[in-house]
């Protein structure tokens, strides 16, 4: 059964740090691009972060450059999203999402991805 798995969510305080994972199972995440996408109370689903599969090429959202880095360990099969600098306007679910790289038109684009997880909330707060 093809599933990923988000974990690393939770309540922190503006400025801390939260590490994010995506495991998969069914399925090796190294032959996928990964993204990670967020969406919060009545806001459409934004792309965060993405890493392609081959060549480790990393984007990000204007909003969280220099402050949330996406890696991969593919002896785990997991990828992870380090939030650090963390805001109040980065609450939201979190989700993780995979995709073949050559059917991606853009990296941000929730439609071209095929597996998704199930999301893991994500508050910051005070």
């Amino acid at each position: 059964q093809v599933q990923l798995v988000e974990s690393g969510g939770g309540l922190v305080q503006p400025g801390g740090s939260l590490r994010l994972s995506c495991e998969a199972s069914g399925f090796m995440l190294n032959y996928y691009a990964i993204g990670w996408f967020r969406q919060a109370p009545g806001r459409e689903r934004e792309g965060v972060s993405c890493i392609s599969s081959k060549d480790g090429i990393t984007n990000y959202a204007d909003s969280v450059k220099g402050r949330f880095t996406i890696s991969r360990d593919n002896a785990k099969n997991t990828v992870y999203l380090q939030m650090n600098s963390l805001k109040p306007e980065d609450t939201a679910v979190y989700y993780c999402a995979a995709a073949l790289d050559r059917l991606l038109s853009t990296w941000y684009g929730a439609t071209d991805y095929h597996y998704w997880g199930q999301g893991t909330q994500v508050t910051v707060s005070s």
